[in-house]
């Protein structure tokens, strides 16, 4: 089928987008010193390098043979770093370094695809094509470039944990400002809360965000900003993680099995703690956010007689307005820039929680997107009219599991495309 211009001019669009989201990934690996990019900072996870050719081989995989017509010129590459060097009996990974391509040859490959892959979008500008009657183009670009900005998160959350002399520091500088002179709780009174995008919206979203529904929501107190590592440090000091009543069966069992004591980027030296950034050490900064698994977070909501919200809770106090209707974003509706809050990877850690009076939601909630992912009490789960990804089948019904947690918001490294009400993430439960 033949193109209009307006799909015309938001192929080009996209395609923009695309570049930029590659800009921000080749800078991420970038960060990583050459003689480091075969290191596994989480045993869980593949080796950096895997990551380098994963980002091309998914566009290329995705791409050819439903919106462009690729040469079969690096099918075995293409397979490997699809899917990676899998453990044997679904344990942790057990693959060497020297198991991978020399790095040469992985720099070849994604340059090749990506040549591949522009001389096939340049086609599109002209009008070869927008895609089938089963997902349009716009929608696979949107997959494209999106998963590559998941990833350029994800790999932030890794490189944390990659030692400081295995990393280049760029120019930054790391943000306080004295702790909130008001961290109470504010009010939301009954309502709806909105989730999910309607398939009739011109809005692109993934699979378990659809379909558009509201949810009758009880009036509730929530507090006006994230627990703070102040907070959390009382939490500590009371014995909260030696409190056997506070911690389900369990999490008890994987805090004690695997010694947690304390938040995983936190370091005692001496008498004082520690935060552990990305690329340095400081005095803990007690009025950032805690980040913290869910187990923790659970165990200190119950120490203080809280709870974590639901997702529909959540939702309506970042969202909800007094005039019943969703907004754009917890503010209004005007774009998310810094002053909105710590997202869009302009921080590689976290800021004061009081950081940006003008993120305020509708009912008080503050600094609600960016500055970290906050844990909500719900099981990742599809809604009704749930339909998977004819082309990515398995990206959210993998997860749906009743293992995994529904978390909102945004961290300093979510891109601002992701900021958008309907947006979902998930985790397990002991994911620190």
């Amino acid at each position: 089928m033949l193109a209009t211009n307006l799909e015309m001019d938001e192929i080009s669009e996209l395609r923009s987008s695309l570049y930029n989201a590659r800009r921000t990934t080749d800078a991420l690996f970038d960060i990583v010193r050459p003689d480091s990019l075969y290191e596994r900072p989480i045993p869980e996870r593949h080796r950096i390098v895997f990551y380098i050719g994963h980002l091309e081989a998914f566009d290329r995989n995705l791409l050819s043979g439903r919106l462009l017509s690729l040469p079969d010129s690096t099918r075995d590459l293409d397979r490997l770093f699809a899917f990676g060097i899998d453990p044997v009996g679904g344990g942790l990974p057990t693959d060497q370094p020297s198991d991978w391509p020399a790095l040469a040859i992985v720099r070849h490959y994604v340059q090749q695809v990506r040549d591949e892959l522009d001389a096939g979008l340049a086609q599109l500008r002209e009008g070869a094509g927008t895609g089938t009657a089963e997902f349009s183009a716009s929608q696979l670009l949107n997959v494209a470039i999106e998963h590559r900005l998941m990833h350029a998160e994800t790999l932030a959350y890794m490189l944390h944990r990659l030692p400081y002399d295995r990393k280049a520091a760029p120019a930054v500088a790391l943000q306080f400002a004295p702790a909130p002179a008001n961290p109470a709780m504010v009010e939301v009174p009954p309502g709806p809360g909105t989730l999910g995008v309607s398939r009739s919206d011109d809005i692109f979203g993934w699979d378990n965000e659809y379909e558009r529904h509201t949810v009758d929501v009880a009036g509730f107190m929530i507090d006006r900003y994230k627990t703070m590592n102040s907070e959390y440090l009382e939490f500590m000091n009371a014995g909260g993680y030696d409190n056997r009543a506070l911690w389900s069966d369990v999490d008890w069992a994987w805090k004690e099995s695997n010694r947690i004591s304390h938040p995983a980027f936190w370091r005692r030296e001496g008498e004082q703690w520690l935060w552990k950034g990305m690329f340095g050490e400081v005095p803990l900064p007690p009025d950032w956010p805690v980040y913290v698994s869910y187990a923790e977070a659970s165990a200190y909501a119950r120490s203080v007689g809280k709870d974590l919200p639901t997702e529909a809770q959540w939702q309506r106090a970042a969202y909800g307005s007094l005039d019943g209707k969703s907004r754009e974003y917890p503010w209004g509706s005007k774009p998310p820039d810094s002053s909105r809050g710590n997202f869009d990877f302009k921080n590689w850690d976290p800021v004061s929680v009081s950081a940006h009076p003008a993120s305020v939601s509708a009912y008080g909630a503050a600094d609600v997107l960016g500055n970290g992912w906050e844990w909500t009490s719900t099981v990742f789960a599809p809604f009704a009219g749930f339909e998977p990804f004819a082309f990515y089948p398995g990206y959210s019904a993998d997860f749906f599991d009743g293992k995994h947690y529904v978390i909102k918001g945004a961290s300093p490294r979510t891109a601002a495309c992701m900021l958008r009400p309907s947006f979902r993430n998930w985790f397990q439960p002991h994911y620190q």
